[in-house]
């Protein structure tokens, strides 16, 4: 079953020019080491960073609470596996608010998936419960 779903759309030359005011302390502020590591080594250094800001705000609007109530940007953060699929892992307080929305006997899967046309940079993530396999 479906609990959440998010999307955000995340202008590329805002994210740019934000990173060439504050710098780090915005990267820092808002992202995980291994956000930035992956960004920083990107062509598109303020492309990567702007996907994953639209995911973190796809993130929090599938959690049903937006960028509020204790949620922080860290507590979200966008990883990918070897084949380059993006993965959303939830830390904190999204960690908890997964698990309050998520029905005994399920787990929560984030399925999020990211794509950018310069200017433009989207995300968009569903959050799935599926029943728990029974233990044998």
């Amino acid at each position: 079953m479906i609990l959440g779903i998010g999307t955000d759309l995340a202008n590329i030359d805002r994210i740019s020019a934000t990173l060439d005011r504050f710098g780090d302390r915005f990267r820092n502020r808002v992202f995980t080491e291994t956000e930035r590591r992956k960004a920083d080594t990107r062509a598109d250094v303020a492309g990567t960073y702007a996907k994953r800001w639209a995911a973190k705000e796809a993130c929090s609007k599938a959690l049903g609470t937006g960028l509020r109530m204790g949620i922080s940007w860290k507590d979200m953060a966008v990883s990918n596996l070897p084949s380059g699929q993006p993965v959303m892992q939830v830390t904190g307080w999204a960690a908890e608010r997964l698990a309050d929305m998520t029905p005994p006997g399920h787990e929560a899967i984030i399925h999020v998936t990211l794509t950018d046309d310069h200017p433009w940079a989207q995300a968009f993530v569903v959050i799935e419960a599926r029943p728990r396999s029974p233990v044998p």
